[in-house]
Protein backbone atom coordinates (compact mmCIF):
# COMPACT_ATOMS: atom_id res chain seq x y z
CA UNK A 1 0.00 0.00 0.00
CA UNK A 2 1.55 3.73 -1.06
CA UNK A 3 2.90 5.14 2.31
CA UNK A 4 0.13 7.96 1.43
CA UNK A 5 -2.32 5.55 1.71
CA UNK A 6 -0.73 4.40 4.67
CA UNK A 7 -0.46 7.67 6.58
CA UNK A 8 -4.42 9.20 5.46
CA UNK A 9 -5.93 5.93 6.70
CA UNK A 10 -6.23 6.65 10.54
CA UNK A 11 -9.44 8.51 11.05
CA UNK A 12 -9.16 12.52 11.03
CA UNK A 13 -11.79 15.12 11.82
CA UNK A 14 -13.71 16.77 9.36
CA UNK A 15 -12.32 20.34 10.44
CA UNK A 16 -8.94 20.29 11.07
CA UNK A 17 -8.79 23.31 13.61
CA UNK A 18 -11.51 24.18 15.66
CA UNK A 19 -10.84 28.00 15.80
CA UNK A 20 -10.84 28.39 12.24
CA UNK A 21 -11.19 32.04 12.17
CA UNK A 22 -10.23 34.95 14.43
CA UNK A 23 -12.27 37.92 14.35
CA UNK A 24 -14.34 36.54 11.47
CA UNK A 25 -11.86 37.25 8.31
CA UNK A 26 -8.44 35.62 9.95
CA UNK A 27 -8.60 31.73 9.06
CA UNK A 28 -6.00 30.48 11.73
CA UNK A 29 -5.98 26.71 10.13
CA UNK A 30 -4.28 28.57 6.57
CA UNK A 31 -2.16 30.45 8.39
CA UNK A 32 -0.79 27.22 10.37
CA UNK A 33 -0.47 25.20 7.12
CA UNK A 34 0.95 28.24 5.63
CA UNK A 35 3.50 28.21 8.31
CA UNK A 36 4.26 23.94 8.00
CA UNK A 37 5.11 24.73 4.50
CA UNK A 38 7.74 27.17 5.27
CA UNK A 39 9.14 25.19 7.85
CA UNK A 40 11.42 23.41 5.06
CA UNK A 41 14.26 24.22 4.30
CA UNK A 42 18.05 23.88 3.01
CA UNK A 43 18.80 23.10 7.16
CA UNK A 44 15.41 20.75 7.27
CA UNK A 45 14.25 19.68 4.06
CA UNK A 46 12.96 16.22 5.50
CA UNK A 47 11.64 16.56 8.83
CA UNK A 48 9.30 14.07 11.09
CA UNK A 49 6.07 14.78 12.17
CA UNK A 50 7.85 15.49 15.37
CA UNK A 51 10.40 17.59 13.93
CA UNK A 52 7.71 19.77 12.19
CA UNK A 53 5.02 20.12 15.76
CA UNK A 54 8.40 21.46 17.47
CA UNK A 55 9.61 24.02 14.63
CA UNK A 56 6.20 25.12 14.20
CA UNK A 57 5.35 25.27 18.01
CA UNK A 58 1.87 23.76 17.16
CA UNK A 59 0.42 20.23 19.28
CA UNK A 60 1.31 17.00 17.26
CA UNK A 61 -2.11 15.84 16.64
CA UNK A 62 -2.43 19.42 14.70
CA UNK A 63 0.88 19.54 12.88
CA UNK A 64 -0.46 15.82 11.88
CA UNK A 65 -3.41 16.99 10.23
CA UNK A 66 -1.95 19.79 8.71
CA UNK A 67 0.28 17.66 7.10
CA UNK A 68 -2.08 15.18 6.17
CA UNK A 69 -3.94 17.30 4.04
CA UNK A 70 -0.85 18.98 2.74
CA UNK A 71 0.17 14.87 1.43
CA UNK A 72 -3.28 14.94 0.01
CA UNK A 73 -3.25 17.91 -1.77
CA UNK A 74 0.23 16.98 -3.27
CA UNK A 75 2.20 19.46 -1.35
CA UNK A 76 3.76 17.59 0.59
CA UNK A 77 5.67 13.78 0.48
CA UNK A 78 5.65 11.26 2.91
CA UNK A 79 8.08 8.43 2.92
CA UNK A 80 6.57 6.65 5.80
CA UNK A 81 8.79 8.08 8.17
CA UNK A 82 10.35 11.38 6.85
CA UNK A 83 7.84 14.34 5.34
CA UNK A 84 9.74 16.39 2.33
CA UNK A 85 8.15 19.33 0.16
CA UNK A 86 6.88 17.91 -3.40
CA UNK A 87 7.85 20.01 -6.48
CA UNK A 88 3.85 21.30 -6.58
CA UNK A 89 4.81 23.57 -3.90
CA UNK A 90 6.90 25.49 -6.63
CA UNK A 91 3.06 27.15 -7.73
CA UNK A 92 2.39 28.83 -4.39
CA UNK A 93 5.86 31.20 -5.79
CA UNK A 94 5.24 30.93 -9.68
CA UNK A 95 1.73 32.08 -8.76
CA UNK A 96 2.90 35.58 -7.58
CA UNK A 97 5.67 35.61 -10.62
CA UNK A 98 2.92 34.66 -12.96
CA UNK A 99 0.50 37.47 -11.62
CA UNK A 100 2.90 40.17 -11.35
CA UNK A 101 3.49 40.39 -15.60
CA UNK A 102 5.39 43.36 -14.97
CA UNK A 103 8.84 40.99 -14.23
CA UNK A 104 8.33 38.88 -17.78
CA UNK A 105 8.24 42.33 -19.49
CA UNK A 106 10.99 43.56 -17.96
CA UNK A 107 12.92 40.52 -18.67
CA UNK A 108 14.13 42.24 -22.50
CA UNK A 109 15.15 45.01 -20.82
CA UNK A 110 16.87 43.02 -18.22
CA UNK A 111 18.77 41.27 -21.19
CA UNK A 112 19.56 44.32 -23.04
CA UNK A 113 21.28 45.55 -19.75
CA UNK A 114 23.57 42.07 -19.56
CA UNK A 115 24.78 42.49 -22.78
CA UNK A 116 25.91 45.51 -22.68
CA UNK A 117 27.97 45.41 -19.14
CA UNK A 118 28.26 42.04 -19.15
CA UNK A 119 27.26 41.46 -15.73
CA UNK A 120 24.58 39.75 -13.84
CA UNK A 121 21.19 41.47 -13.66
CA UNK A 122 17.71 40.57 -10.65
CA UNK A 123 15.10 42.24 -9.95
CA UNK A 124 14.05 42.36 -5.78
CA UNK A 125 11.05 43.01 -4.04
CA UNK A 126 10.68 43.53 -0.55
CA UNK A 127 9.49 41.48 2.52
CA UNK A 128 9.81 42.16 5.49
CA UNK A 129 13.80 42.81 6.21
CA UNK A 130 14.62 40.04 3.27
CA UNK A 131 14.58 40.99 -0.42
CA UNK A 132 13.14 38.28 -2.36
CA UNK A 133 14.46 37.98 -6.24
CA UNK A 134 11.42 37.87 -8.27
CA UNK A 135 13.59 38.38 -11.65
CA UNK A 136 17.28 37.92 -12.78
CA UNK A 137 19.47 37.36 -15.83
CA UNK A 138 22.81 35.55 -15.17
CA UNK A 139 26.38 35.61 -16.91
CA UNK A 140 28.75 32.75 -17.08
CA UNK A 141 30.89 34.10 -14.43
CA UNK A 142 29.60 33.38 -10.80
CA UNK A 143 29.89 36.04 -7.87
CA UNK A 144 28.58 34.96 -5.06
CA UNK A 145 29.34 31.09 -3.35
CA UNK A 146 25.14 31.01 -2.87
CA UNK A 147 23.62 30.19 -5.98
CA UNK A 148 21.00 33.43 -7.02
CA UNK A 149 17.54 32.18 -8.25
CA UNK A 150 14.15 33.18 -8.08
CA UNK A 151 13.06 33.15 -4.76
CA UNK A 152 16.47 33.79 -3.11
CA UNK A 153 16.27 36.09 -0.16
CA UNK A 154 18.86 37.89 1.29
CA UNK A 155 19.54 40.52 4.09
CA UNK A 156 17.99 43.87 2.96
CA UNK A 157 20.42 46.01 5.56
CA UNK A 158 23.60 44.73 3.45
CA UNK A 159 22.45 44.20 0.06
CA UNK A 160 22.01 47.45 -2.63
CA UNK A 161 18.75 46.17 -4.04
CA UNK A 162 17.49 46.02 -0.06
CA UNK A 163 18.87 49.30 0.62
CA UNK A 164 16.61 51.23 -2.06
CA UNK A 165 13.99 49.35 -1.03
CA UNK A 166 14.06 50.47 2.61
CA UNK A 167 14.90 53.76 1.19
CA UNK A 168 10.96 53.67 -0.22
CA UNK A 169 9.61 53.30 3.23
CA UNK A 170 7.66 55.78 5.02
CA UNK A 171 10.81 56.72 8.09
CA UNK A 172 8.39 55.71 10.53
CA UNK A 173 8.19 52.57 8.98
CA UNK A 174 11.86 51.96 8.88
CA UNK A 175 13.34 52.91 11.76
CA UNK A 176 11.01 50.11 12.87
CA UNK A 177 12.12 47.59 10.49
CA UNK A 178 15.76 48.15 11.43
CA UNK A 179 15.11 48.35 15.19
CA UNK A 180 13.53 44.98 14.77
CA UNK A 181 16.34 43.62 12.71
CA UNK A 182 18.92 44.54 15.37
CA UNK A 183 21.79 43.48 16.31
CA UNK A 184 22.84 43.21 12.06
CA UNK A 185 25.04 40.14 11.90
CA UNK A 186 28.44 40.92 10.91
CA UNK A 187 28.51 39.21 7.07
CA UNK A 188 32.24 40.58 6.56
CA UNK A 189 34.25 43.09 8.28
CA UNK A 190 32.72 45.80 5.99
CA UNK A 191 28.89 45.29 6.91
CA UNK A 192 27.21 48.59 8.14
CA UNK A 193 26.05 47.58 11.29
CA UNK A 194 25.26 51.01 13.28
CA UNK A 195 21.64 52.04 13.04
CA UNK A 196 22.33 55.30 12.75
CA UNK A 197 25.11 55.22 9.93
CA UNK A 198 22.57 52.70 8.52
CA UNK A 199 20.05 55.71 8.53
CA UNK A 200 22.17 58.32 7.57
CA UNK A 201 23.11 56.19 4.76
CA UNK A 202 19.21 55.12 3.26
CA UNK A 203 18.63 58.79 3.51
CA UNK A 204 21.18 59.35 0.96
CA UNK A 205 20.18 56.65 -0.77
CA UNK A 206 16.43 58.30 -0.68
CA UNK A 207 17.34 61.78 -2.36
CA UNK A 208 19.72 60.02 -5.34
CA UNK A 209 17.32 56.64 -5.89
CA UNK A 210 20.36 54.59 -5.96
CA UNK A 211 23.09 52.54 -4.09
CA UNK A 212 26.08 51.06 -3.97
CA UNK A 213 26.98 48.39 -1.67
CA UNK A 214 30.94 47.30 -1.51
CA UNK A 215 31.47 43.82 -0.04
CA UNK A 216 29.26 44.30 3.17
CA UNK A 217 27.16 40.98 2.43
CA UNK A 218 29.90 38.89 0.96
CA UNK A 219 34.12 39.34 0.32
CA UNK A 220 34.19 40.04 -3.10
CA UNK A 221 30.68 41.28 -4.20
CA UNK A 222 30.27 44.75 -5.53
CA UNK A 223 26.53 45.55 -6.16
CA UNK A 224 25.01 49.25 -7.42
CA UNK A 225 21.11 49.09 -7.93
CA UNK A 226 18.32 51.61 -9.06
CA UNK A 227 15.04 52.11 -7.55
CA UNK A 228 11.75 50.44 -10.14
CA UNK A 229 8.80 52.95 -9.33
CA UNK A 230 4.98 52.64 -10.03
CA UNK A 231 2.73 55.12 -11.74
CA UNK A 232 2.52 57.27 -8.10
CA UNK A 233 6.58 57.48 -7.89
CA UNK A 234 6.34 54.65 -4.98
CA UNK A 235 9.15 52.46 -5.24
CA UNK A 236 8.07 48.76 -5.78
CA UNK A 237 10.93 46.91 -6.59
CA UNK A 238 14.89 47.31 -7.29
CA UNK A 239 16.92 46.39 -10.18
CA UNK A 240 20.73 45.79 -9.44
CA UNK A 241 23.93 44.59 -11.32
CA UNK A 242 26.07 42.52 -9.16
CA UNK A 243 29.76 42.26 -9.66
CA UNK A 244 33.59 40.97 -8.80
CA UNK A 245 34.98 43.87 -7.07
CA UNK A 246 38.42 42.98 -8.83
CA UNK A 247 36.39 43.19 -12.00
CA UNK A 248 35.14 46.61 -11.63
CA UNK A 249 36.21 49.74 -9.88
CA UNK A 250 34.01 51.78 -7.92
CA UNK A 251 34.30 55.12 -9.50
CA UNK A 252 34.28 52.88 -12.98
CA UNK A 253 30.89 50.95 -11.86
CA UNK A 254 29.41 54.57 -11.24
CA UNK A 255 30.74 55.87 -14.21
CA UNK A 256 29.66 53.50 -16.94
CA UNK A 257 27.26 51.39 -14.96
CA UNK A 258 25.05 53.24 -13.13
CA UNK A 259 23.69 55.89 -16.20
CA UNK A 260 22.71 52.20 -17.56
CA UNK A 261 21.18 50.85 -14.83
CA UNK A 262 18.68 53.88 -13.84
CA UNK A 263 17.83 53.77 -17.37
CA UNK A 264 16.79 50.52 -17.25
CA UNK A 265 14.79 50.99 -14.22
CA UNK A 266 13.44 54.46 -15.80
CA UNK A 267 11.68 52.28 -18.74
CA UNK A 268 10.70 49.35 -16.15
CA UNK A 269 9.12 52.11 -14.39
CA UNK A 270 7.12 53.35 -17.05
CA UNK A 271 5.92 49.80 -17.91
CA UNK A 272 5.06 49.21 -14.28
CA UNK A 273 2.79 52.73 -14.65
CA UNK A 274 1.04 51.44 -17.78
Amino acid sequence: MPATKRLSSAKTPEHPDSETAIGGDFVRSLAKGLAVIEAFDTASPSMTLSDVARKVSLPRGTARRLLLTLVEMGYVGFDGKLFSLRPRTLNLGFAFLYSQNLWQLAQPLMVELVEKVHESCSIAVLDGMEIVYVARVPTAARIMSINLGLGTRLPAVATSMGRVLLAGLPQAELEKHLKAAAPIPEFTTKTLRDRSALLKEIEQVRKQGWALVDQELEVGLRSIAAAITDGTGRIIAAINIGTHASRWPIQKLMHEVLPSIRQTAGAISRLAAG
